[in-house]
């Protein structure tokens, strides 16, 4: 089984790509940022970036038409992870909690409940501030994930 690791590379925290690069050279894992601004990425054959259009979700269009089933998506995008989910990928978000087909549709309604409160004028606050205790949940989802779709 040939897998690569995608990142929806815009708003996803330094010390996941971190994280997933250092899993990518110790296990010869292909990785693609796709993001809408230049990145600076490590000189290795294994990591790619690509560079898309500026505009809303062309970066997540991108990563749904070309991922494949039993890919794994790193993203913090709950429409984004649906798509990966349906097409038969993994999608995790950058706290390491994996997006699946039981857990899909409510968190979606809860995204877009909270869209709806934003739309309407309420402050609704933002996630916290991304700390060593989410590093350590992504690193750890990472390598499970890692080692049941390697082995």
């Amino acid at each position: 089984m040939s897998l690569t690791i995608w990142i929806d590379a815009d708003a996803c925290p330094k010390p996941v790509k971190e994280v997933v690069f250092k899993n990518s050279f110790r296990l010869k894992v292909p990785v693609i940022l796709v993001a809408n601004s230049y990145m600076s990425i490590p000189l290795d054959p294994l990591i790619r970036f690509i560079q898309v259009d500026k505009g809303a979700d062309v970066a997540d269009q991108y990563i749904v038409d070309n991922c494949s089933p039993g890919d794994l998506v790193i993203t913090a995008d709950i429409p984004l992870a649906d798509f990966v989910v349906k097409k038969e990928a993994i999608a995790i978000n950058p706290r390491g909690e994996e997006y699946t087909e039981d857990n899909i549709s409510e968190r979606l309604s809860m995204r877009n409940f909270m869209q709806d409160l934003r739309d309407s004028g309420m402050d609704t606050g933002g996630p916290a501030p991304y700390g060593p205790k989410d590093k350590e949940m992504f690193t750890n989802a990472l390598n499970r994930l890692l080692t049941k779709l390697l082995k």
